[in-house]
């Protein structure tokens, strides 16, 4: 089966049946930070999976290749790298692994000192 692994997003040229991935030459499915790195909003979630159609859409007619699909992954982590610095996600402090693997999350300081 025919998939791209990166990080945050995996795609495999396949569709899902009975909770299983069947290989599939005319569909692709979408994994989004499966280890739950970050913590999402429906809104978030919504405009990952909607850029990824755009990615799909824009690759129309190309052939399924290894490269193709490595491409539109990359290009959905540069997507979500940009969510996290928008503060439209934010890291999961309740993951598993904290490596913040798209860069140390920003701390906004306290200006009232406590008295």
């Amino acid at each position: 089966m025919l998939k791209s692994t990166t990080r945050h997003v995996l795609i495999y040229a396949a569709e899902v049946v009975n909770d299983e991935l069947v290989p599939s030459e005319s569909m692709l499915t979408l994994d989004i930070d499966p280890d739950n790195e970050f913590t999402w909003s429906d809104e978030a979630l919504k405009q990952v999976n909607e850029e990824f159609d755009r990615l799909v859409a824009a690759s129309a007619g190309a052939d399924l290749t290894d490269y193709n699909l490595r491409r539109i992954g990359s290009d959905l982590e540069h997507f979500i790298k940009q969510q996290l610095q928008a503060g439209d996600i934010s890291y999961n402090l309740k993951s598993r692994v904290l490596n913040y693997s798209m860069g140390l999350p920003q701390v906004v300081a306290d200006t009232q000192a406590e008295a």
